[in-house]
């Protein structure tokens, strides 16, 4: 079957040159395409290092040659393979987007898309904490401040519960519930929507408890604010405080270069002293309690 030829009208409005008006556009279709929160924020992340490298540069034409010198661009500040390739799937998605809507023309699209990624020539790990450096992690905020309450008990979930950002976030109070003598995260939605359940350790648990007592949340997120004078106010916390409390709390114990999503690949379970802790004991609000 013959392709029916693209109306003149979309051909002569396609262009070389994408503006920033233009940029934006497209980008905004891009994330919209998405129904992941997690790749929403990967790929604008990726889109607005991409936009502002593209409009420093000189206004060249949004073809092949410029995202070959993007490319080297990004291999010259030494990021890893998978990160280079997540950054120019980024690139082609957005010219296709600007392809579907008459911004761009169909052929610099095609040169585009030609563009190789970067080989893997080995799995990159990341950050891996040593079960000293684990404990000392959550063991870093001051528990006689509020926010240091806080911090441990975010700490603590995202150490033995291999929690994403996000997740720790939108957990609420009546997600933590009590299983055949044992504390779970029930239904908790996480990448992509799916729905699991989490254990946790009796020793989160009364980290957890420490917290929630002293900050009087009995009901919504778990999470909250906390003013510089120890006082509580919100609803939540965002998903850039949980960086920045890593982050902070890292570079107490001498970390560098430590990422929240790095805390997934730490097996609390195998270094952390179980207390056996009974529910009774750790003293948790009745409205989580199944009685």
């Amino acid at each position: 079957m013959k392709q029916k030829p693209r109306s003149r009208a979309k051909r002569k409005n396609a262009k070389t040159v994408l503006r920033l008006p233009d940029l934006e556009f497209a980008k905004a279709a891009v994330l919209n395409s998405l129904t992941s929160p997690d790749a929403q924020r990967g790929y604008r992340h990726a889109i607005d290092e991409f936009v502002d490298w593209y409009c420093s540069e000189p206004r060249l034409a949004l073809n092949r040659i410029v995202v070959l010198r993007y490319r080297t661009y990004l291999e010259a500040r030494q990021l890893a393979s998978g990160t280079v390739n997540l950054r120019l799937g980024a690139v082609r998605r957005l010219a296709y987007e600007a392809a579907d809507s008459g911004l761009l023309s169909s052929d610099l699209v095609a040169g585009i898309r030609r563009v190789k990624g970067v080989k893997k020539l080995g799995l990159r790990l990341g950050n891996w904490l040593t079960a000293e450096q684990g404990q000392a992690l959550w063991q870093a905020p001051d528990n006689k401040r509020m926010k240091g309450k806080r911090d441990r008990a975010l700490l603590a979930l995202l150490l033995a519960c291999g929690l994403r950002r996000h997740e720790a976030v939108s957990l609420r109070l009546d997600h933590i519930q009590q299983r055949e003598d044992h504390w779970a995260i029930v239904d908790l939605l996480g990448k992509g929507g799916h729905i699991r359940t989490v254990p946790v350790p009796d020793w989160v648990i009364t980290e957890l408890n420490e917290w929630l007592r002293a900050a009087a949340i009995d009901r919504g997120k778990i999470f909250r604010k906390v003013t510089k004078m120890g006082r509580i106010w919100g609803d939540s916390i965002t998903e850039k405080a949980v960086w920045h409390v890593v982050k902070e709390c890292a570079k107490k114990i001498g970390v560098a270069k430590l990422a929240p999503h790095d805390l997934r690949r730490y097996t609390v379970y195998r270094i952390m002293p179980n207390r056996n802790l009974s529910p009774q004991d750790v003293g948790w609000p009745e409205a989580i309690s199944d009685e």
